[in-house]
């Protein structure tokens, strides 16, 4: 890694291709783009690769195996495990970056990308008045980038302890307290299983949609080989398989207030929502350690008011609420490249010079994808410069 000077390039060379985000997808797509003879410079607004990995929760590992989750041209060590702890994805990409010899830049956090004037490249305007000239650019600032709480009404009134999932660390602090977790994405589910385990007193899971469960692993197949194998299906064919599959693998947790969804598993997959890969969240709902509770409406002072008229006063409540992608000051000037729905990208390749990566979270798998995608703007770019 380098310093937080960028070294610009010299008057008979062209401009490099900027990549801003040194995450799994951002140093993805800088190895790919060496390997195909084009120099990439990352551009890392903290000070390490990885940054937000460093941040998640202490127990998370990936769902996917190791196998399928490594970046192009180098495995995940064999003695990390089937499903790779947090801490070792950190350190996987580390050793990443120092494999690939990647130039990566920093402390530079890149605030706005414009097209160059004279038309054949791009402008990117950065921390401490840098204007940089690029080929071209790749935006990989993270799927998970600005956390997202909702503005319940009262929330401000809320005398308890309210904090998004991204400042959860571990149910050490919530020891012998009454907690409830908003959201029942995989994030959710873990952390209620992580506070039950801990300590916590009491764990209550507020849940808007139900979700779909599923294992892991089966029998040994994990359940992302499943989903690469039903990528490419058709929708209502895959959702009309899941049904009898669901019902074999996960049991009926309606008794317990969470019943089975009643829309189709990759319908939900298309609009966004993956479903919940049970590591623990079924064992912890039958024994009553983790309670689902209807949806959050509202706050009145101590007391939380949930969409069932349920009024509960818990000490602390975890949001696990996602996150936006924070690309509308980056990017979002730049004609219709992003959904104004979602926030996220229309399409990984909208303008000339100009790519996205790490913007979706598949069923097959978020790493795999983006070492896919990685190849495909390799190739990409070195034929556009």
């Amino acid at each position: 890694m380098t310093d937080a000077h960028p070294t610009p390039a010299r008057s008979h060379e062209r401009p490099p291709v900027y990549v801003i985000g040194g995450g799994p997808g951002g140093l993805a797509a800088a190895a790919s783009l060496r390997a195909h003879g084009v120099r990439a410079v990352v551009l890392e607004k903290s000070d390490r690769v990885g940054a937000s990995w460093r941040a998640h929760y202490d127990r998370l590992h990936l769902h996917t195996t190791r196998r399928l989750s490594a970046l192009p041209g180098l495995p995940i060590p064999r003695r990390f495990g089937r499903w790779v702890s947090r801490d070792n994805v950190v350190r996987y990409l580390e050793k990443y970056a120092e494999f690939h010899d990647l130039e990566v830049v920093t402390g530079v956090e890149v605030t706005r990308v414009e097209r160059a004037a004279d038309g054949t490249g791009w402008q990117l305007r950065a921390t401490g008045g840098r204007e940089l000239t690029a080929n071209a650019v790749v935006v990989a600032t993270g799927y998970n980038h600005t956390p997202r709480l909702p503005d319940w009404p009262g929330r401000a009134t809320f005398t308890g302890s309210l904090r998004h999932a991204s400042e959860y660390r571990n149910a050490a602090p919530y020891a012998g307290q009454d907690v409830l977790v908003v959201g029942v994405g995989n994030t959710g589910a873990e952390i209620a299983v992580d506070l039950t385990e801990g300590g916590a007193a009491r764990v209550r899971l507020a849940v808007r949609t139900a979700p779909h469960i599923v294992r892991r692993s089966t029998l040994g197949w994990p359940a992302q080989l499943t989903g690469i194998l039903c990528r490419r299906l058709p929708v209502s064919l895959v959702d009309r398989l899941a049904v009898p599959l669901g019902k074999l693998s996960v049991p009926d947790l309606s008794a317990h207030g969470l019943p089975r969804p009643d829309t189709g598993l990759y319908a939900r997959v298309r609009e966004g929502s993956i479903p919940v890969q049970d590591v623990g969240l079924i064992d912890a709902v039958q024994r009553g350690k983790v309670e689902p509770v209807a949806a959050v409406e509202s706050f009145d002072g101590d007391t939380v008011v949930l969409a069932d008229g349920t009024r509960i006063t818990p000490d602390a409540v975890i949001a696990a609420t996602g996150y936006r992608q924070g690309l509308e000051n980056l990017v979002g000037h730049l004609g219709d490249v992003l959904d104004p729905r979602t926030g996220r990208p229309r399409t990984p390749h909208p303008l000339p010079g100009l790519y996205f990566q790490g913007y979706t979270n598949p069923i097959s798998g978020m790493f795999r994808e983006m070492a896919r995608d990685a190849d495909r703007i390799g190739r990409a770019v070195a034929k556009h410069v």
